[in-house]
Protein backbone atom coordinates (compact mmCIF):
# COMPACT_ATOMS: atom_id res chain seq x y z
CA UNK A 1 0.00 0.00 0.00
CA UNK A 2 2.52 2.46 0.93
CA UNK A 3 4.59 1.54 -2.90
CA UNK A 4 1.21 2.42 -4.43
CA UNK A 5 1.09 5.79 -2.57
CA UNK A 6 4.41 6.69 -3.12
CA UNK A 7 3.97 6.10 -6.93
CA UNK A 8 0.96 7.92 -7.08
CA UNK A 9 2.58 10.91 -5.35
CA UNK A 10 5.69 11.16 -7.75
CA UNK A 11 3.97 10.73 -11.09
CA UNK A 12 1.27 13.48 -9.37
CA UNK A 13 4.25 16.01 -8.81
CA UNK A 14 5.53 15.25 -12.13
CA UNK A 15 2.40 15.57 -14.20
CA UNK A 16 1.81 18.69 -12.23
CA UNK A 17 5.40 20.07 -12.91
CA UNK A 18 4.76 18.86 -16.59
CA UNK A 19 1.94 20.55 -17.37
CA UNK A 20 2.98 23.47 -15.25
CA UNK A 21 6.10 23.62 -17.93
CA UNK A 22 3.66 23.41 -20.75
CA UNK A 23 1.74 26.87 -20.17
CA UNK A 24 -1.12 28.01 -18.52
CA UNK A 25 -3.78 27.62 -21.11
CA UNK A 26 -7.21 26.39 -20.21
CA UNK A 27 -8.65 22.98 -21.81
CA UNK A 28 -10.47 25.29 -24.50
CA UNK A 29 -7.53 27.03 -25.62
CA UNK A 30 -5.35 23.75 -26.08
CA UNK A 31 -4.35 23.56 -29.56
CA UNK A 32 -4.83 19.86 -31.06
CA UNK A 33 -1.17 18.84 -30.52
CA UNK A 34 -0.91 20.22 -27.29
CA UNK A 35 -4.32 18.16 -26.19
CA UNK A 36 -3.16 15.44 -27.57
CA UNK A 37 -0.05 15.84 -25.53
CA UNK A 38 -1.67 16.28 -22.73
CA UNK A 39 -4.20 12.95 -23.14
CA UNK A 40 -1.36 11.08 -23.64
CA UNK A 41 0.22 12.48 -20.28
CA UNK A 42 -2.51 11.27 -18.62
CA UNK A 43 -2.50 7.88 -19.71
CA UNK A 44 0.77 7.64 -18.82
CA UNK A 45 0.99 8.62 -15.78
CA UNK A 46 -1.94 6.41 -14.89
CA UNK A 47 -0.72 2.89 -16.06
CA UNK A 48 2.24 2.92 -13.70
CA UNK A 49 -0.08 3.64 -11.01
CA UNK A 50 -2.75 1.24 -11.22
CA UNK A 51 -0.17 -1.62 -11.74
CA UNK A 52 2.86 -1.93 -9.72
CA UNK A 53 4.11 -4.37 -11.40
CA UNK A 54 5.27 -1.54 -14.09
CA UNK A 55 8.62 0.29 -13.37
CA UNK A 56 7.99 3.20 -12.19
CA UNK A 57 10.23 4.76 -15.15
CA UNK A 58 8.60 3.27 -17.61
CA UNK A 59 6.25 6.05 -16.80
CA UNK A 60 8.58 8.70 -16.32
CA UNK A 61 10.49 8.43 -19.65
CA UNK A 62 7.32 8.71 -21.83
CA UNK A 63 5.90 11.47 -19.86
CA UNK A 64 9.51 13.54 -20.08
CA UNK A 65 9.99 12.72 -23.62
CA UNK A 66 6.61 14.10 -24.46
CA UNK A 67 7.24 17.31 -22.68
CA UNK A 68 10.29 17.63 -24.81
CA UNK A 69 8.17 16.91 -28.37
CA UNK A 70 5.97 20.23 -26.87
CA UNK A 71 8.30 22.19 -25.84
CA UNK A 72 10.11 21.96 -29.44
CA UNK A 73 6.93 22.45 -31.46
CA UNK A 74 5.72 25.20 -29.67
CA UNK A 75 9.57 26.67 -30.04
CA UNK A 76 9.02 25.87 -34.12
CA UNK A 77 6.11 27.51 -33.96
CA UNK A 78 7.04 30.37 -32.59
CA UNK A 79 9.81 30.71 -35.06
CA UNK A 80 7.86 29.46 -38.20
CA UNK A 81 4.81 30.60 -39.56
CA UNK A 82 4.42 27.44 -42.16
CA UNK A 83 5.34 25.24 -39.18
CA UNK A 84 2.74 26.38 -37.28
CA UNK A 85 0.09 26.27 -39.94
CA UNK A 86 1.29 23.19 -40.62
CA UNK A 87 0.63 22.24 -37.23
CA UNK A 88 -1.75 24.23 -36.04
CA UNK A 89 -3.93 25.09 -39.21
CA UNK A 90 -5.48 28.47 -40.24
CA UNK A 91 -8.36 30.25 -38.85
CA UNK A 92 -11.65 29.40 -41.10
CA UNK A 93 -14.44 32.28 -41.82
CA UNK A 94 -17.48 30.56 -41.68
CA UNK A 95 -19.65 33.73 -41.65
CA UNK A 96 -18.26 36.55 -44.13
CA UNK A 97 -19.85 39.62 -44.87
CA UNK A 98 -23.24 38.13 -42.73
CA UNK A 99 -23.60 34.84 -45.45
CA UNK A 100 -23.08 31.06 -44.16
CA UNK A 101 -19.93 30.30 -46.03
CA UNK A 102 -21.22 26.20 -46.44
CA UNK A 103 -18.02 24.92 -47.75
CA UNK A 104 -16.12 25.68 -45.14
CA UNK A 105 -18.72 24.27 -42.98
CA UNK A 106 -18.19 21.18 -45.00
CA UNK A 107 -14.54 21.20 -44.79
CA UNK A 108 -14.35 22.08 -41.02
CA UNK A 109 -17.37 18.94 -40.56
CA UNK A 110 -19.32 22.06 -38.62
CA UNK A 111 -22.67 21.84 -38.53
CA UNK A 112 -25.52 24.25 -38.85
CA UNK A 113 -26.55 23.39 -35.32
CA UNK A 114 -22.74 23.63 -34.04
CA UNK A 115 -22.23 27.31 -35.84
CA UNK A 116 -26.24 28.63 -34.37
CA UNK A 117 -24.97 27.14 -30.72
CA UNK A 118 -21.63 29.01 -30.73
CA UNK A 119 -23.65 32.00 -31.80
CA UNK A 120 -25.53 31.89 -28.80
CA UNK A 121 -23.21 31.50 -26.44
CA UNK A 122 -21.66 34.41 -27.92
CA UNK A 123 -24.53 36.45 -27.06
CA UNK A 124 -25.42 36.80 -31.25
CA UNK A 125 -28.68 34.69 -31.54
CA UNK A 126 -29.76 36.57 -34.65
CA UNK A 127 -27.62 34.94 -37.40
CA UNK A 128 -28.77 38.24 -39.16
CA UNK A 129 -26.85 40.22 -37.16
CA UNK A 130 -23.29 38.75 -37.40
CA UNK A 131 -20.99 40.05 -40.06
CA UNK A 132 -18.03 37.91 -39.71
CA UNK A 133 -17.70 34.64 -37.88
CA UNK A 134 -14.37 32.86 -37.69
CA UNK A 135 -13.28 29.61 -36.50
CA UNK A 136 -10.38 29.48 -34.33
CA UNK A 137 -7.28 27.43 -34.81
CA UNK A 138 -8.62 26.02 -31.13
CA UNK A 139 -11.70 25.71 -31.74
CA UNK A 140 -13.40 28.35 -30.86
CA UNK A 141 -15.68 30.64 -32.64
CA UNK A 142 -15.10 34.61 -32.94
CA UNK A 143 -17.49 36.64 -33.41
CA UNK A 144 -17.86 40.07 -35.00
CA UNK A 145 -21.84 41.31 -35.06
CA UNK A 146 -22.54 44.06 -37.44
CA UNK A 147 -21.50 47.87 -37.05
CA UNK A 148 -25.35 48.35 -36.15
CA UNK A 149 -25.23 45.50 -33.86
CA UNK A 150 -22.63 46.44 -31.82
CA UNK A 151 -22.68 47.99 -28.53
CA UNK A 152 -22.11 51.92 -27.99
CA UNK A 153 -18.72 52.99 -27.23
CA UNK A 154 -17.30 56.29 -25.90
CA UNK A 155 -16.15 56.67 -29.15
CA UNK A 156 -19.07 56.85 -30.82
CA UNK A 157 -20.80 59.58 -28.67
CA UNK A 158 -17.74 61.80 -28.59
CA UNK A 159 -17.02 61.01 -25.42
CA UNK A 160 -13.95 61.52 -23.83
CA UNK A 161 -13.14 58.29 -21.65
CA UNK A 162 -11.06 58.00 -18.80
CA UNK A 163 -7.81 55.51 -18.33
CA UNK A 164 -8.83 52.60 -16.29
CA UNK A 165 -6.22 51.51 -14.10
CA UNK A 166 -5.81 48.22 -12.28
CA UNK A 167 -7.53 46.83 -9.87
CA UNK A 168 -4.70 45.50 -6.88
CA UNK A 169 -5.79 43.20 -4.11
CA UNK A 170 -4.14 44.43 -0.94
CA UNK A 171 -5.48 42.63 1.47
CA UNK A 172 -6.85 38.70 1.45
CA UNK A 173 -8.44 36.85 4.37
CA UNK A 174 -6.33 39.22 6.52
CA UNK A 175 -3.13 39.17 4.93
CA UNK A 176 -1.78 41.66 3.21
CA UNK A 177 -0.27 41.44 -0.33
CA UNK A 178 3.04 43.47 0.27
CA UNK A 179 4.22 43.38 -3.07
CA UNK A 180 0.85 44.55 -4.35
CA UNK A 181 1.24 47.18 -2.21
CA UNK A 182 4.55 48.28 -3.54
CA UNK A 183 2.91 48.27 -6.83
CA UNK A 184 0.55 50.02 -5.72
CA UNK A 185 2.96 53.34 -4.74
CA UNK A 186 2.17 52.84 -1.16
CA UNK A 187 3.04 51.55 2.10
CA UNK A 188 2.30 49.87 5.58
CA UNK A 189 1.99 52.71 7.44
CA UNK A 190 -0.69 54.48 4.66
CA UNK A 191 -2.42 51.09 4.54
CA UNK A 192 -2.92 50.76 8.23
CA UNK A 193 -3.95 54.67 8.51
CA UNK A 194 -6.49 53.79 5.87
CA UNK A 195 -7.93 51.23 7.83
CA UNK A 196 -7.88 53.50 10.97
CA UNK A 197 -9.75 56.36 9.17
CA UNK A 198 -12.66 53.05 8.30
CA UNK A 199 -12.89 52.34 11.91
CA UNK A 200 -10.59 48.44 11.84
CA UNK A 201 -7.83 48.11 13.91
CA UNK A 202 -5.66 45.82 12.10
CA UNK A 203 -5.41 43.72 8.44
CA UNK A 204 -6.79 40.79 10.13
CA UNK A 205 -10.15 42.31 10.40
CA UNK A 206 -10.48 42.84 6.42
CA UNK A 207 -11.54 39.48 4.37
CA UNK A 208 -10.90 41.68 1.29
CA UNK A 209 -9.37 45.09 -0.02
CA UNK A 210 -8.28 46.26 -2.95
CA UNK A 211 -7.53 49.82 -4.82
CA UNK A 212 -8.51 50.97 -8.31
CA UNK A 213 -4.84 52.19 -9.21
CA UNK A 214 -6.35 54.88 -11.51
CA UNK A 215 -8.73 56.75 -8.88
CA UNK A 216 -7.29 55.37 -6.20
CA UNK A 217 -10.55 54.54 -4.50
CA UNK A 218 -10.29 51.86 -2.01
CA UNK A 219 -12.40 49.16 -1.09
CA UNK A 220 -12.31 46.81 2.00
CA UNK A 221 -15.01 44.39 2.86
CA UNK A 222 -14.56 43.23 6.91
CA UNK A 223 -14.56 39.75 8.26
CA UNK A 224 -17.96 38.32 9.18
CA UNK A 225 -18.12 37.97 13.33
CA UNK A 226 -17.71 34.21 14.18
CA UNK A 227 -15.64 33.37 11.09
CA UNK A 228 -12.18 32.73 11.93
CA UNK A 229 -9.02 33.51 9.49
CA UNK A 230 -7.94 30.55 7.22
CA UNK A 231 -4.33 28.68 7.78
Amino acid sequence: MLVVFARTLVLYILVVIVMRIMGKRQIGQLQPFELVIAILISELAAVPMQNTGIPLVNGIIPILTLLAVQLLISFLSVKSIRFRTLICGKPTVLIENGKICESALRNELYTLHDLLEQLRINNCPNISDVDHAILETNGQLSVFPKPQKRPVTPEDMNIQAKAEGMTMDLIIDGRVMEKNLRIAGKDMEWLLSQLRMNNFSSPSDIFYACIDTATQQLYFQPREKGVEKSG
